[in-house]
């Protein structure tokens, strides 16, 4: 006997579309942060612009602040990718590439604002989570390399991410001195003198043996 059409089980098929409004939403929320900044994010706008009911949102993301980070979140994997070159040296010097060009965007500039703002209680843990999810991505790099042998046992992963991405902010937030491709690079070299295996960086190599 077979089955009629509406005893079929529904399947949901991927790029449906949950996955449509996901990317409609997502889209309409980073809209109006550029265009108002987090004190005109509203449900009611992002719906508007996206076309969806705001229940459909609230059932979503719930809050205002978890919208913001799932689409601040979105935008970031995509214009700041975790590099995996095979080398610990090129994926540095790409994740601080992506990094310096990612905050001369209007949204990259939105972000910075926020990292300095205090009366932002709301969205204390959406800068709290963005930052996890960044040193995650920095983490995996270095995780990476460490199984190479590129990278001296022990280090602190999030030390390192934050002795690399420093100087960036430095620059940006206070001396606002240009990130031209010597300043980025010459990060990435002080870094990798200071997490190299000993034996690489006195020079010599790893396993040889003193004359």
């Amino acid at each position: 006997m077979v089955d009629s059409p509406r005893s079929q089980p529904r399947v949901r098929r991927p790029g449906g579309r949950s996955a449509r409004v996901r990317v409609a939403v997502l889209s309409a929320t980073v809209d109006v942060l550029l265009d108002g900044g987090l004190d005109a994010l509203s449900i009611g706008e992002v719906a508007r612009r996206a076309g969806v009911h705001e229940t459909s949102i609230y059932r979503r993301w719930g809050t205002r602040a978890g919208l913001a980070l799932d689409a601040v979140l979105d935008r970031t994997q995509t214009e700041v990718p975790v590099p995996d070159t095979g080398a610990l040296r090129t994926d540095l010097n790409a994740l601080l590439h992506h990094a310096a060009a990612f905050s001369r965007t209007p949204l990259g500039e939105l972000l910075l604002r926020m990292a300095v703002r205090e009366n932002m209680a709301e969205y204390e843990e959406v800068r709290e989570r963005f930052w996890h999810h960044r040193f995650a991505a920095g983490s995996a790099v270095l995780a990476r390399a460490e199984q190479r042998g590129e990278l001296r046992a022990g280090i602190d992963h999030r030390l390192v991410f934050e002795a690399l991405m420093g100087p960036l902010h430095m620059r940006l937030l206070l001396t606002r001195e240009p990130l031209d491709d010597a300043f980025l690079d010459g990060v990435v070299g002080l870094v990798l003198a200071g997490i190299a295996p000993q034996c690489r960086s006195a020079g010599t190599g790893c396993g040889e043996e003193d004359a």
